[in-house]
């Protein structure tokens, strides 16, 4: 059924919209819904460290350095 009415650009679009996500002004809980949706928009449940790495790179660079010290199965 997605493959007759999503157009085909539509999952390219939302994979770029995921590499270029970045947390900006938002909380980050609002930038982690961001991330969430686009993820579940994707159909991206591949590879958990690169999703990680995705997510550490939009955060800001302070809170980043904190997170990185936490455990990965924490997150």
């Amino acid at each position: 059924m997605r493959r007759r009415f999503v157009p085909n650009h539509y999952y390219r679009d939302l994979y770029l919209k995921l590499q270029g996500l970045n947390q900006g002004s938002k909380l980050v809980d609002e930038y982690h819904k961001d991330m969430k949706i686009a993820l579940i928009g994707a159909n991206f449940t591949k590879d958990r460290e690169a999703t990680i790495g995705r997510f550490l790179n939009g955060l800001y660079q302070d809170i980043a350095n904190v997170v990185e010290l936490q455990y990965y199965m924490e997150l």
